[in-house]
């Protein structure tokens, strides 16, 4: 037979005795430690089973969800507060926290935080079409968080492969659908919150359709300019708009300070006009009245009426008169009465026109 340097025959194979094994480590242990007195081997491994079973207690915080797997599948999922699963290797639980806000940046990233912050531009993903064929360069951040009911923590775990990478992706594509339906104006000036709006509803609904257990909490546009390129034109324009909405909103004051008091005088004009017609058509009334009264009175007692209308006429015009009336006993002797500035009042009598006798009814003086 050849020989061989392992030597013949061959050794037989020893067979495997757990029991011998353990008590043969136990010796050991107990002479490198000093040894000691003799402890079954068995209560060794009734020990080393009490802490491996207490090692399947864990506790879930207020904020946290607990999600347990049995080698590598979910079984079921824990509230907050203490709970027990089978130790390692059986079964493991993850516990992530449905409170903590979770953010991604599109367009662009934080470098440092600062003071001051420094941001690092990413063009491929802020350059957008608006739907007029524009190009607008839009950075925006979506803070969002694991959603706390009862399936959200699973979903988050195990139903997308990289929940983070597909809430940017999902995010990014929203936010290119909305640009496709908004013109380059209105996202640059007053629709900028209806942009925010439509994306971060159409966000949600993209993650609900993958079961990816997340809730989106905001969604804010951080920088909404033109590209690099042709910023300093926009801006122009942008301006000239402004001046033309501002000039526009100066005339709607001017207009509506002007016309409200135009409109106030004309009415009060029109006002002024209708009193004026309703006074003269009352006093053309009354007169007219008066007079057929007169008449009445007059067809009836002639001589009557031309007397009391004399009078009447003498009382209305005598107390504003300068004249002084003497009878003509009295004025065959005037100089008695003079000065007559005493019957007067005091007023020098007009000497511009001689006194007359008022005529009498009928033509008499």
């Amino acid at each position: 037979m050849p020989d061989d340097h392992r030597g013949w025959p061959p050794r037989p194979v020893p067979v495997p005795n757990p029991a011998e094994d353990l008590r043969q480590a136990w010796d050991r242990m107990r002479g490198r430690f000093g040894g000691g007195p003799s402890v079954s081997p068995w209560l060794v491994l009734l020990v080393a089973l009490v802490i491996w079973l207490a090692s399947g207690f864990y506790i879930v915080r207020p904020d946290e969800r607990g999600v347990v797997l049995r080698f590598g599948k979910v079984v079921r999922e824990s509230g907050p507060g203490p709970g027990w699963h089978l130790p390692w290797p059986i079964e493991a639980v993850l516990k992530p926290s449905v409170t903590a806000i979770r953010k991604e940046e599109i367009g662009f990233r934080t470098v440092s935080v600062g003071p001051p912050a420094q941001y690092r531009e990413i063009e491929a993903e802020a350059l957008m079409l608006t739907g007029d064929e524009n190009i607008v360069k839009l950075e925006f951040i979506v803070q969002y968080r694991i959603r706390p009911d009862a399936t959200g923590p699973t979903d988050f775990l195990f139903n997308v492969r990289a929940p983070e990478d597909t809430v940017r992706a999902a995010a990014e594509a929203a936010m290119r659908e909305v640009m496709g339906r908004t013109t380059i104006d209105d996202v640059l000036t007053e629709a900028k919150e209806k942009v925010q709006q439509d994306a971060q509803k159409g966000l949600q609904e993209t993650l609900d359709r993958y079961r990816s257990g997340v809730e989106i909490v905001t969604l804010k546009l951080q920088d909404v300019d033109p590209p690099d390129q042709v910023n300093d034109a926009f801006k122009d324009v942008i301006g000239a708009q402004q001046d033309r909405e501002r000039l526009i909103n100066e005339a709607l004051g001017y207009a509506n300070d002007v016309v409200p008091r135009a409109r106030g005088e004309a009415a009060q004009l029109v006002n002024e006009a209708e009193a004026y017609r309703a006074s003269k058509t009352r006093e053309a009334t009354g007169a007219a009245q008066r007079f057929v009264s007169q008449q009445e009175a007059y067809a009836q007692a002639k001589a009557v009426t031309r007397e009391r209308l004399y009078l009447e006429t003498m009382e209305a015009i005598l107390p504003d008169a300068t004249k002084v009336l003497l009878d003509e006993a009295s004025a065959r002797q005037a100089v008695p009465y003079l000065p007559l500035e005493r019957f007067l009042g005091g007023r020098p009598a007009p000497a511009e026109k001689p006194a007359e006798a008022p005529a009498e009814p009928g033509g008499r003086r």
